[in-house]
């Protein structure tokens, strides 16, 4: 007859078998760490994968220098004025064109004026530059009108 193996031998051999086969692989599914203290200083994995993929900062931006004297017709037309009235955008005369300052120019200087200083259409006034004089305003609008004649 067959040799018959007690249920206590067979318990024992079962658990001898699992604990070389957890020694074997025990090795390969850990990984090494060093002391609190170095993983405290080292950068861990998943603090770069969590980043955020962008940062937003406020900052207060200084106030730019005011110049010491006004600025001349030109020179109010290239800083603000160009930025519409060179190539005509939302629907503003360019500068240089006749055909399109005639009428404006027709209905005299002192509209023009008003229109530059109080804003008309997409106008913003004072072209959107608060900052300027009345004088340096109309300097512009003159530096416009002596474009087209």
């Amino acid at each position: 007859m067959a040799e018959q193996h007690s249920s206590k031998s067979i318990m024992w051999a079962v658990i001898i078998a699992a604990a070389v086969l957890i020694a074997i692989i025990f090795p390969f599914t850990v990984k090494h760490t060093g002391s609190a203290a170095d993983s405290a200083n080292s950068s861990d994995e998943s603090d770069v994968r969590i980043q955020p993929v962008a940062k937003f900062e406020l900052a207060k931006v200084e106030a730019p220098a005011v110049s010491s004297g006004p600025k001349d017709g030109l020179t109010v037309f290239n800083s603000v004025c160009a930025a519409c009235h060179a190539t005509g955008a939302a629907g503003s005369p360019k500068a240089g064109d006749k055909a399109a300052w005639a009428p404006r120019i027709a209905q005299g200087k002192d509209v023009l004026y008003k229109s530059a200083l109080g804003g008309k259409n997409a106008m913003p006034a004072r072209g959107g530059a608060a900052n300027l004089s009345d004088d340096e305003i109309k300097g512009a609008v003159d530096h416009l009108l002596g474009l087209v004649k």
